[in-house]
């Protein structure tokens, strides 16, 4: 037997001790965001640095301005092996409202969903300390027959679900510790409860307010109505004229960094059992909104967006007040992709702004926050690597997915240590994360620990 037979083998005969592990583990009422829980925050850090030397884990809790950070290495069997940084965090959200729990939510329990299928039922049990485990596990097996294939550098973060506050400062302090070759992050899902997924791409934010003001004072509407310039038609002029017929954007340059999909990967999407009616008639829709060329899959991963998020202006109180406003503001996201540069964009938003204001008028911008999209490349060697090796495990091919939000944390890995991240989850959409009677699926803890063995080996290939 190869050593990774032996690993699995461990990991099949184990599954008892794994799962009372990970049970001792949800127990930690870690809950990040209130500072009542701070003693329990560092428990459950000291747990987990007691769990990893006890493997052999080079480990320590450090402290930070707010709850630890838990960082152990160990070595590969090889020394030119490729190395490893995965990061999980501890801490988890609040259990607000207690009363919809069926149990208690720091009392975790195995449930019977149906015949054959079983689930994990408490707080962290998905997000993120079920998904955490699944690495410590597999380690735990590999260094119990033959060794690690990879060095492994893990950082277990304690404010994730409070912002992640403390991490700034502790990467900019421990960078040099922290580097490695990539970054692996069990925060994210499958396609389905037997569909792996890796994703591949995070897209960008811009957000941007704008203020646009006329009269020196709110004006009568019978007194001035006609004669004077109202910034609400002048906004909504500027809302209007982001988007073309078809939906796209039609801010000057808007689209020149948008690489359109790999036609493999394109195709692989179309063939995913993804019902476009099902997913906006959830919602009360039924007409896509976006680019009327491409599918809303892709609108929803792979494209950029532009949104106005709230608009205030004029009298918004019960009844009439006829006015007419001195101002009216408008608050902007733009979702990025690809090499889209998030300042060349804010220029060409508020460009477009300054040339829709008639005589009179003036605009006021207010910046609340830009990043560039994050991306590895569909076609690199590591997922290559890792696709092989969840497809071997899952007995299908691996999803190569986009989110279409952001995890500010693997953006900030990204610009603080220059590093790659290889998202790879075994969480399902209905896990009811930060809601009462959160639930990780056994088959995703057990097989997710199996397919963290498969990937390692095979990045060590």
């Amino acid at each position: 037997m190869s050593n990774l037979d032996k690993a699995l083998a461990a990991l099949d005969a184990d599954r008892q001790g794994a799962l009372e592990r990970l049970f001792a583990l949800l127990r930690f009422q870690s809950i990040s965001t209130d500072p009542a829980f701070a003693p329990n925050c560092a428990a459950a850090a000291d747990w987990l640095v007691g769990q990893l030397r006890e493997l052999g884990f080079e480990a320590s809790s450090r402290p930070t301005a707010g709850h630890p950070m838990v960082v152990a290495k160990a070595k590969a069997t090889r020394p030119d092996a490729p190395h490893v940084l995965f990061y999980g965090h501890y801490d988890v959200q609040p259990v607000d409202p207690l009363d919809l729990w069926k149990a208690d939510p720091f009392a975790p329990v195995l449930v019977e969903a149906a015949p054959g299928r079983e689930q994990i039922v408490a707080r962290g049990a998905a997000d993120d300390k079920g998904q955490l485990m699944t690495f410590v596990e597999a380690c735990r097996a590999m260094k119990a027959n033959g060794g690690l294939p990879c060095h492994v550098t893990l950082l277990f973060e304690g404010e994730e679900e409070s912002g992640s506050t403390s991490l700034p400062a502790f990467l900019a302090a421990n960078g040099k510790e922290l580097k490695a070759d990539i970054m692996l992050v069990c925060d994210t899902n499958m396609w389905d409860r037997n569909t792996p997924l890796i994703t591949c791409m995070l897209r960008g934010l811009v957000l941007e307010e704008v203020v646009v003001k006329a009269a020196s004072r709110d004006l009568h509407s019978g007194m001035f109505g006609g004669a004077a310039v109202n910034p609400i038609h002048v906004l909504s002029r500027i809302i209007a004229g982001l988007h073309d017929e078809d939906g796209r954007i039609t801010l000057p340059g808007f689209y020149d960094d948008v690489p359109e999909l790999p036609p493999e990967i394109k195709a692989q999407w179309a063939a995913l059992d993804f019902d476009e009616a099902a997913f906006l008639g959830e919602v009360g829709l039924s007409v896509p909104a976006g680019e009327a060329d491409h599918s809303v899959l892709e609108q929803i991963w792979a494209r950029p967006t532009c949104d106005v998020n709230g608009i205030i202006g004029g009298y918004t109180g019960q009844g009439s007040k006829t006015v007419l406003p001195a101002q009216a503001s408008a608050k902007f996201s733009f979702r990025l992709v690809g090499k889209q540069n998030p300042q060349a964009i804010v220029e060409a938003f508020r460009e477009h702004v300054r040339k829709s204001l008639p005589d009179d008028c003036e605009a006021e911008f207010i910046s609340h926050g830009a990043s560039p999209a994050l991306s590895l490349p569909f076609r690199s060697e590591a997922i290559q690597r890792a696709s092989r090796a969840l497809e071997t495990e899952w007995g299908k091919p691996a999803v190569l997915a986009a989110s279409g939000g952001s995890i500010p944390i693997v953006g900030l890995f990204k610009r603080e240590l220059k590093m790659d991240s290889l998202m790879v989850g075994f969480g399902l959409d209905d896990d009811r994360i930060h809601s009462p009677n959160e639930k990780y699926e056994l088959s995703s803890f057990q097989k997710g620990a199996r397919s963290w063995a498969r990937i390692l080996t095979a990045l060590a290939e």
